[in-house]
C-alpha cells in the first residue's frame, strides 16, 4: 500500500474498528499525521502568532479530525497480529508505548484469525 492509498483507506474507514490493517497502511498514516501536524503547527506559528509549544486552532482542528481514524487504524493493525484493539490503552503507560510500537511494527499473519482474513 502506498502513501496516498493508505490515507484514503484510513479516512474511508473513519469509524471502522473491525477488520485488519497491514503495516504499510498504519505507518503511512502515522507519517501523514506527523507531517500534516507539523505543517498545521507551522501555519499556527506564522499566521496566528502562537509559539511552537502551544496548540493553535489549525493544529487543534487537525488533531481532532485524525483522532478517531488513528484509533481505528491502530485497532485494525492490532487485529492483524491477532490482538484486541483495546490494547491501545497501553499508550497511557510508559512501558506500554514501547510494547505498542513493537506490536505495530510486527508482521501480521497471512492466515485467517478471529478478526478476519
Amino acid at each position: 500500500m502506498n502513501f496516498q492509498k493508505s490515507i484514503e483507506t484510513c479516512f474511508k474507514k473513519y469509524f471502522v474498528f473491525d477488520g485488519r490493517a497491514k503495516r504499510s497502511e498504519f505507518w503511512w498514516f502515522v507519517l501523514f499525521c506527523f507531517l500534516a501536524g507539523a505543517v498545521t503547527a507551522f501555519v499556527d506559528v506564522i499566521l496566528f502568532g502562537f509559539t511552537w509549544e502551544q496548540y493553535g486552532p489549525m493544529n487543534t482542528i487537525f488533531q481532532l479530525g485524525v483522532f478517531i481514524p488513528s484509533l481505528s487504524v491502530g485497532a485494525r493493525r492490532l487485529h492483524d497480529i491477532n490482538k484486541s484493539g483495546w490494547w491501545q490503552l497501553l499508550i497511557l503507560t510508559i512501558v506500554g508505548i514501547i510494547l505498542l510500537i513493537i506490536w505495530f511494527a510486527s508482521e501480521g499473519k497471512n492466515k485467517k484469525n478471529k478478526f478476519g482474513k
